[in-house]
């Protein structure tokens, strides 16, 4: 029987803690268990479809067959795998294995050049994440983000047949939600869920318009108010006419999903891996999804998409021939790939898993947009990144727009912002 472990990264931390006051450099982690197999720590991103038990069962194959690797995997908690890296790695106990950040030229330094192994340089968007070349991290698929889901009752109740292909369109149906009675016409929360629905409004049409818009924009070539002000004045407006409550930054995430899952709210612009969460549901509203449309009816919109579990090697590590052969496994087998996509609502070419209706409208969404049309969110990715603390700022100054701070404020503050961390 295999043995099962998961190690806190709050326990981790309090024991590097004791660690350091008598040592000093990166220990990358003990290379042996108490039985001489080598240990492999890795740190995941734990959620409501990727839980503890998930990650344990994707990992029992690849240690049955490897006897002497013991797989041991990390839960950061609520601090999250993102904040979690960098403590440790100051702490000396980095993990051998992160899943889930992707890599950028501040923490490629880190990371092990992974550019050796076909299964990691041709793998799902590795050029896109690439930094100067060279291949990073390792992933299993897409995960779209750029996207609404909708009840459908709730648009057949306000008359709506066919769904928006522009934000003018969307605002106008917005309307006709809440006109029928909806009263929380578009779902969303506090935390990261509140930019989240900015930026499923704003990116696609952003990026359509200036593909290098990233990079730009931290150089300070062009700024926020001026290529996002649509945007912000559009949300804005959704908050002043009630389709976004002013109370939703009391809403958690995990309250959020459920209410529109029990069809408490007409529209939840969220990632695909909501797909994952509604095929688990024991009872779901009817719900289907579109495309995060563009300002502009001419234009295609570009898709926010990020690679699906990146997984990266720390070179605080002392085993990465071992850890790259778990990497391998989690993403060329065909079940653990196959089972990883499935779980969070993911695709990739070849890797087909049954569907619920509602996956197979992403599938379709997904076949619809070419490889160049995807664009990283947040802080970015590869070469296309954000300066640091910019997804965290973005959030602040959209929580601050449900407050009731006006648009030109907060362009205002982004501006500022933007002076004083990029270039």
């Amino acid at each position: 029987m295999i043995k099962r472990r998961l190690l806190p990264v709050v326990g981790i931390s309090a024991i590097a803690a004791l660690a350091l006051a008598g040592c000093s450099g990166s220990s990358g982690g003990d290379s042996a268990s108490a039985d001489g197999k080598t240990t492999l720590r890795v740190l995941v991103n734990v959620t409501p479809n990727l839980t503890e038990e998930f990650w344990n069962d994707l990992v029992a194959p690849f240690e049955k067959e490897h006897k002497d690797i013991d797989v041991v995997i990390q839960n950061p908690g609520a601090e999250g795998v993102a904040a979690a890296v960098p403590r440790l790695l100051a702490a000396g106990d980095a993990p051998d294995i992160v899943q889930s950040i992707a890599p950028t030229p501040t923490l490629a330094p880190e990371l092990v050049d992974l550019s050796e192994y076909d299964w990691a340089k041709k793998g799902p968007l590795a050029e896109q994440y690439s930094i100067d070349g060279k291949t990073y991290m390792a992933g299993i698929g897409y995960q779209l983000q750029s996207l609404f889901f909708y009840n459908k009752t709730a648009f057949e109740e306000a008359g709506i047949t066919e769904v928006p292909t522009t934000v003018d369109e969307l605002t106008e149906d917005l309307d006709k939600l809440q006109k029928a009675g909806w009263t929380t016409t578009v779902q969303t929360g506090g935390d990261w869920m509140t930019s989240h629905a900015l930026q499923a409004l704003g990116l696609p049409s952003v990026i359509a318009e200036n593909p290098k818009w990233f990079q730009e924009i931290s150089a300070g070539d062009v700024t926020f108010s001026e290529t996002y002000g649509d945007a912000v004045d559009t949300y804005a407006d959704w908050v002043a006419k009630g389709y976004i409550p002013k109370d939703a930054l009391g809403i958690k995430y995990p309250d959020a999903e459920q209410a529109f899952l029990s069809g408490k709210s007409a529209v939840y612009p969220m990632g695909s891996w909501f797909a994952g969460t509604q095929a688990k549901a024991a009872d779901s509203a009817d719900i289907g999804v579109f495309r995060a449309p563009a300002f502009d009816a001419d234009e295609q919109p570009a898709m926010g998409a990020n690679i699906a579990s990146p997984y990266s090697i720390l070179k605080a590590t002392k085993n990465q021939d071992a850890a790259a052969q778990l990497i391998e496994f989690l993403v060329t087998d065909k079940k653990a790939v196959t089972d990883q996509l499935a779980v969070d609502g993911n695709f990739r070419d070849g890797y087909e898993y049954e569907m619920t209706p509602l996956g197979e409208e992403l599938q379709k969404i997904s076949a619809d947009t070419p490889e160049d049309a995807y664009t990283p969110t947040g802080g970015g990715y590869g070469e296309r990144t954000m300066p640091t603390g910019y997804s965290e700022e973005l959030n602040t100054q959209t929580q601050a727009l449900i407050g009731g701070t006006k648009a030109a404020d907060m362009l205002k503050s982004m501006d500022d912002w933007f002076a004083a961390n990029a270039g």
